[in-house]
């Protein structure tokens, strides 16, 4: 397993290149930092930090410092994960409920990974080998449109991609209430929960995180949106609506409440990853993938419109 350190970047630090001042906070060698920072195991305030790039004092820090052997997910099928599009440089997928990106401590369930693998589908070896060829990840209760990098070319220029945030990412969320007004955006910092653990919530001194929102469907108890990330934080969207009052239907996590998500027939939150827009790395062409709601959002919906009707 790696050794995750994460802290926020000491005031001594401020305006230090990444690799000397790394390695005087961990006490490695400046070749030793800079060759993690060239596996994107560096990360300032989530995004991967090369070897000269400059610390700012209180940005948030990531280091993933080799320990023992992550597990590499096992070739084993994995029901409902489909293949959207495959070339040789890239695979995009639709991603079913349950089914998390990559192995990780704790997670004995499916993964993306292994159902590729299963499927005789070989990614990039670069990045962790818990995570070789993932460029962005989807919650284990997110479904949705997702790619995945096949060559080394393509790995690095989706991961700038992401991180230039010239990826146009679209989610449809079915959220409780009326958002007001029906067009917006949530600029709210995000950052881990002062006390859950497994819970992110809006802080004053998180991680700059924006999304954008149009409604596109109204209900009497509920209102389907579509959703533009411009940032790419953990759980962005389940908690930025949830600040402003209305999470998503069935995130019982972030405060939704469960008579209407038994109502719906939704044990999980209503969020999809419908559209992926990205210039390909072969050529630049701009390219669109988009996915189908799985059933049991689609059921939600139909209820909803069949109660106002």
């Amino acid at each position: 397993m790696t050794d995750l350190r994460t802290l926020p970047v000491p005031d001594g630090l401020d305006g230090m290149r990444v690799d000397a001042g790394l390695a005087r906070l961990l006490g490695l060698s400046r070749s030793a930092v800079a060759a993690l920072a060239e596996s994107g195991d560096v990360e300032l305030d989530g995004s991967p930090a090369g070897k000269s790039d400059r610390l700012l004092a209180g940005s948030w820090l990531e280091v993933r410092l080799p320990g023992q052997e992550e597990p590499e997910a096992p070739p084993v099928p994995v029901d409902g994960l489909t293949v959207v599009h495959e070339d040789e440089d890239l695979v995009v997928v639709n991603k079913p409920v349950g089914v998390a990106v990559h192995p990780s401590p704790g997670w004995e369930g499916p993964t993306v990974l292994g159902g590729l693998a299963a499927a005789g589908i070989n990614l990039a070896e670069s990045g962790p080998p818990e995570r070789r060829g993932v460029v962005h990840r989807l919650d284990v209760g997110t479904t949705g449109v997702m790619v995945l990098a096949k060559s080394e070319h393509a790995y690095s220029v989706l991961k700038r991609a992401f991180r230039e945030r010239t990826v146009d990412k679209h989610y449809h969320a079915l959220v409780q209430g009326h958002p007001d007004p029906s067009k917006g955006t949530i600029d709210a910092p995000i950052d881990r929960h002062p006390r859950h653990d497994h819970k992110f919530a809006v802080v004053s001194e998180g991680k700059p995180s924006v999304t954008h929102y149009e409604i596109v469907e109204a209900f009497r108890a509920a209102s389907l949106v579509d959703v533009k990330l411009e940032t790419g934080r953990t759980h962005q969207i389940r908690v930025h609506f949830s600040a402003v009052r209305h999470p998503c239907v069935g995130d019982l996590t972030y405060g939704a409440d469960p008579t209407l998500a038994r109502h719906l027939g939704i044990t999980r939150q209503w969020l999809h990853a419908y559209s992926l827009v990205f210039d390909h790395p072969a050529d630049g062409r701009r390219v669109t993938f988009d996915s189908e709601y799985p059933p049991d959002l689609q059921h939600a919906l139909d209820v909803l419109r069949a109660q106002d009707h």
